[in-house]
């Protein structure tokens, strides 16, 4: 089993215990997978913090340089990075107290995973929370 492979029942602890998400690497641009899954979950009830050094403002919410200059704790980081850029996030995140890094659908990087699970945080790797999130919702409707 992979460091960042997880089993359906501790997605769904995350997606129903955790409700701050910062997403690093989130898009103003609409068409972006960053933009439409942060869009998603704000609609779903989810408090969204972009972080992104390049814009002031996304989806109407601050948008933050990194981890370290947000004022709130954070409790998952949502990562939409290239794969050798998420060890620097892994590094912030537990600097930051964060509980979670989840690594978007086609990011993986074990290294990266390792370090944040020696660190004490759950680690997603390779998944999409709006994917995730949708299908746990339609479990639960049935």
């Amino acid at each position: 089993m992979l460091i960042g492979e997880i089993i359906p029942s501790e997605v769904k602890r995350i997606l129903t215990t955790y409700k701050v998400i910062a997403v690093v690497g989130l898009s103003p641009k609409n068409d972006r997978p960053s933009y439409q899954v942060a869009q998603y979950l704000l609609s779903a009830g989810y408090t969204v913090i972009p972080v992104n050094p390049g814009q002031k403002l996304i989806l109407g919410q601050t948008c933050y340089p990194d981890l370290s200059s947000i004022l709130v704790p954070i409790e998952v980081v949502d990562i939409f990075r290239r794969p050798a850029d998420v060890l620097s996030v892994v590094d912030e995140a537990i600097l930051v107290g964060a509980r979670v890094v989840w690594m978007q659908l086609g990011i993986i990087n074990e290294q990266a995973a390792r370090k944040a699970s020696e660190a004490g945080l759950q680690v997603v790797m390779d998944r999409c929370m709006k994917i995730d999130h949708m299908h746990l919702n339609s479990v639960i409707s049935l």
